[in-house]
């Protein structure tokens, strides 16, 4: 009888852990087609070639696919949570949900936390040197030889953050259990290695963050219809078609020599044009577009900002008074044992929007710097180096949204250490919870 049991409980174990590679499989397919078509889009056309240099290409596309997918799933790991703890919440008896569990909310942020680091310190250092190797001086020109010039250039820069890393730590702490520590690389400095990028795209969020918040309304305003208020926007229009007539004649009259002339012409005419396509958007849009989604997204935007700095306030007040209230002081009832807010759906729905929110704010802040601005890409017209800075940027921000949204105490998730087959096995003795 104990034989059937052990048999039976392995079985469910082993059916629990298909399904669950099934469905983190299926959420991973959807999420690399989506950053595909969003990479090609970006992606400058003139390098499609047919050569050497186009397999080099297509194995940096794939690779920073690969790392944009990871960044994604990052970002919707920390919603999918919260709503998964809802959905248990409200239907802990429904069979169609019980795929949705503690092991395979754990099985996910395991795996983001994996790929993360595959990515951020192997795919990525890989693609960008892979794409800019040629091949070492008299070796046979080749993928091989570009492959191999990356390996050295990727040992090399290995060899040099552990040799910055030795130099450090005999400069601050000259002690031998701490020269001795430096051996242990995979238990001890690899897993911190992350959480120091972590720290980093935190830092990098919160100065991104207030300035996306206050360039969401300007970017939001050249995106959407503006209300026409006193304006006529038939003579604007009108003058400038006019204008760009008179552009046109002077650029067919001038002769190809005065260079500099052309191309200040040049450039006066498209934006002239980009200036004419706004008015021509701004005349066909509709009454509705024109006078009521404009507001109503305006005053959306009031109140998520608003939202967000009163429960940033609230948060900071709580961890002035209250030590508890420090996450590392926290102990939650994990997933599907209690609501995340008092609210209950609703709450937890305006978390996810929340979180959402400061993820956009905190990317359009990040481009809005200046020193960032040329990561901007461009439709058609951005090279592959430039994508994988861009994807690079977008993971380390990803990688810090949880651990600043608990921070900032914009969600209040915990997740439990359950073992792996949750529906059959009895709570583990020293089970401990985890804070995000």
């Amino acid at each position: 009888m104990e034989g059937q049991d052990e048999v039976s409980a392995r079985e469910q174990h082993f059916h629990s852990q298909v399904r669950e590679s099934t469905i983190c499989f299926l959420l991973f397919a959807i999420l690399y087609i989506v950053s595909y078509f969003i990479i090609t889009r970006y992606k400058r056309k003139s390098d499609e070639q047919e050569d050497e240099d186009a397999i080099v290409n297509r194995i940096s596309l794939f690779l920073s696919t690969f790392t944009l997918a990871v960044s994604a799933g990052a970002v919707l790991l920390l919603p999918f949570s919260i709503i998964s703890n809802e959905i248990l919440l409200s239907f802990p008896q429904n069979y169609y949900i019980q795929w949705l569990n503690g092991s395979l909310i754990h099985g996910l942020w395991n795996l983001a936390s994996l790929f993360s680091n595959l990515c951020l310190f192997v795919l990525m250092p890989f693609a960008f040197f892979f794409l800019e190797s040629e091949g070492f001086a008299g070796l046979k020109k080749g993928i091989r030889a570009r492959i191999l010039e990356t390996l050295v250039m990727l040992i090399l820069l290995a060899l040099l953050i552990l040799g910055i890393v030795w130099v450090a730590s005999a400069l601050i702490d000259n002690d031998a259990a701490s020269m001795e520590s430096l051996y242990d690389l995979w238990e001890f400095y690899l897993p911190y290695l992350y959480s120091c990028i972590s720290l980093m795209g935190c830092l990098l969020l919160l100065l991104c963050t207030p300035v996306g918040l206050s360039r969401m309304f300007t970017v939001m305003g050249q995106l959407l219809v503006k209300p026409t208020i006193l304006e006529d926007l038939d003579e604007q229009i009108y003058i400038i078609t006019l204008e760009e007539e008179a552009l046109q004649r002077r650029l067919s009259g001038l002769s190809s020599s005065v260079e500099y002339n052309v191309t200040e012409l040049e450039q006066e005419l498209e934006n002239v044009k980009i200036l004419k396509k706004k008015l021509e958007r701004r005349k066909k849009a509709s009454a509705w577009e024109r006078n009521l989604v404009y507001p109503a997204v305006m005053v959306l935007l009031l109140i998520e900002t608003s939202i967000s700095v009163l429960l940033v306030a609230c948060n900071i007040l709580c961890l002035l008074v209250d030590e508890t209230a420090m996450p590392k002081g926290t102990r939650g009832p994990g997933i599907g044992n209690a609501s995340l807010s008092a609210f209950g759906f609703v709450g937890a729905a305006l978390e996810i929007i929340l979180i959402f929110y400061l993820m956009v704010s905190s990317v359009v802040g990040f481009y809005s710097l200046r020193f960032f601005g040329n990561f901007i890409p461009k439709k058609d017209d951005t090279t592959m180096t430039k994508i994988i800075g861009n994807c690079v940027s977008i993971l380390v921000l990803s990688s810090a949204l949880p651990v600043m949204s608990r921070t900032l105490g914009l969600h209040k998730l915990h997740l439990s250490d359950t073992p792996r087959d949750s529906d059959t096995a009895k709570p583990s003795a020293n089970g401990h919870q985890k804070a995000l």
